[in-house]
């Protein structure tokens, strides 16, 4: 598949498998994404995928499309962590993930039940992109 190709099946799914590593361990989870056409917008709480991407930013996301007659798409986005904290200098790139993300059927699961905080001690929502490193696709087009 061509680059376009290959974009074009990231930015019409919206859940994939997020693939990170730790001390030479996978680690496989799905999550619902945004895409802008750059980079991968994800909403999460705190838990195994965000540590592990916090000491070691390198993550590939995979995501697929099937169709009649066993026919199927399946593209790989190989990148880099970053995470949007709520500060200053975050604050317009945490927005355009949030719009994004929000223009999604629950964009918010399974990184949460209810996004948000609270006075009563909810988790603070993380936002993070993926940077895009390297995309390829493949497909299986016969009959």
């Amino acid at each position: 598949m061509t680059d376009r190709e290959s974009r074009e099946v990231v930015a019409h799914q919206n859940v994939g498998h997020l693939a990170c590593v730790r001390d030479n361990r996978p680690y496989v989870v799905p999550v619902h994404y945004a895409f802008d056409g750059e980079k991968l917008y994800v909403f999460s709480l705190a838990g195994q995928k965000v540590d592990w991407m916090r000491s070691n930013p390198n993550a590939c996301l995979q995501v697929e499309e099937s169709g009649e007659h066993h026919r199927w798409r399946s593209v790989l986005v190989q990148g880099t962590y970053e995470e949007l904290p709520d500060t200053s200098e975050r604050h317009n790139e945490r927005l355009h993930a949030w719009s994004l993300l929000q223009k999604r059927p629950l964009w918010w699961e399974p990184g949460s039940s209810t996004p948000g905080t609270d006075s009563e001690g909810k988790e603070t929502p993380i936002f993070f992109s993926i940077s895009i490193a390297q995309i390829s696709g493949r497909e299986l087009v016969g009959s």
